[in-house]
């Protein structure tokens, strides 16, 4: 007995919202790489997340994830798989926003993250274009050092990082927006600023840097040790805050992005140190999931391109470019 016109009509669009559901379950699982972080996103439950996954698979026939033992990975089928959905869902998208007129609330919060010298530079411009573009859109802004981030993109904690070193891993890209000039900096009250100092003087001088064994830290550890000198008196802090409020008082030289300091060194609050030896430059790299190329992902990416180059073009000569 063929269904009447309306059964008909409810039934397809019955299983169009099970195909949908079933597409953005496949998304969101490949994005967090956890069957419990993508219940939770979904608000749904882990077997459910499972079932609908076999049913997946069951469908095309072949094994789309990789999983267990600590292993997860797309099979060759699961990247062709995923490449498809997101372009339907996209395709979905940009159908619901065409006939609203407006654009589709993200219904959860952009996770980015940042090290504190990009959060002190250009992010405060980057998130104020993308509220403008998204204006119901939430953002969570986490300010860290760049192992706790990279960490945390990899559990999928963030979703997009601005770091010191890239994330090299499976299923993640990576690419740097711009370039920062590292100077040494200190009180005028600690600095002669007609002399030109040496790596061996810089030694000599009570050093504050950011704590053993982070990137920052591992810059500035070569820059003495290629000249056979030895840095002893050294004061470790994480924030970058705190390091130039400690220098301002007089505690110390730092070596720190110039663009970082900028308004002090304006002010006169700090002062360049005269080097004989330049510091090497250190590049912002972000890393993102590759593995989903999310519209929302994909306008993050080209905005920070953006607005950090747009910031370099502003900031002093020699101190941000962009490669």
């Amino acid at each position: 007995m063929a269904l009447p016109r309306r059964g008909r009509f409810v039934s397809a669009q019955m299983r169009l919202l099970l195909r949908t559901i079933d597409m953005r379950t496949f998304v969101v699982l490949t994005r967090t790489r956890n069957f419990r972080r993508a219940a939770e996103e979904l608000n749904t439950t882990q077997p459910a997340i499972s079932n609908r996954l076999t049913a997946i698979e069951s469908e095309y026939g072949c094994r789309l994830i990789e999983r267990g033992d600590g292993v997860f990975r797309l099979t060759s089928e699961g990247e062709q798989v995923l490449k498809g959905f997101e372009a339907a869902l996209g395709e979905l998208d940009r159908v619901s926003r065409s006939l609203s007129g407006v654009p589709v609330p993200r219904a959860e919060p952009l996770k980015i993250g940042a090290i504190d010298t990009v959060a002190a530079t250009w992010m405060p411009e980057l998130i104020e274009r993308l509220h403008g573009r998204f204006p119901d859109l939430q953002i969570e802004l986490t300010v860290d050092g760049t192992a706790p981030l990279l960490a945390g993109l990899k559990t999928g904690r963030f979703e997009v990082v601005f770091a010191i070193q890239p994330m090299v891993d499976e299923g993640f890209r990576s690419f740097s927006p711009c370039v920062l000039q590292m100077i040494w900096a200190g009180s005028p009250r600690l600095i002669d600023p007609e002399r030109d100092f040496t790596p061996r003087d810089i030694a000599k001088l009570p050093i504050i840097s950011f704590p053993k064994g982070t990137p920052p830290y591992l810059m500035i550890a070569p820059y003495f040790h290629d000249e056979q000198v030895l840095a002893s008196n050294l004061t470790s802090c994480n924030s970058l805050y705190a390091i130039v409020s400690l220098l301002i008082d007089g505690f110390g030289v730092a070596s720190l992005p110039a663009v970082v300091i900028r308004r002090e060194l304006k002010s006169g609050q700090l002062r360049p140190l005269k080097v004989t030896k330049r510091f090497p430059s250190m590049p912002v790299v972000a890393s993102y999931q590759a593995l989903t190329h999310q519209d929302m992902i994909r306008t993050v990416v080209e905005m920070s391109r953006t607005v950090a180059s747009e910031f370099c073009a502003r900031a002093e000569p020699g101190t941000a470019w962009v490669e």
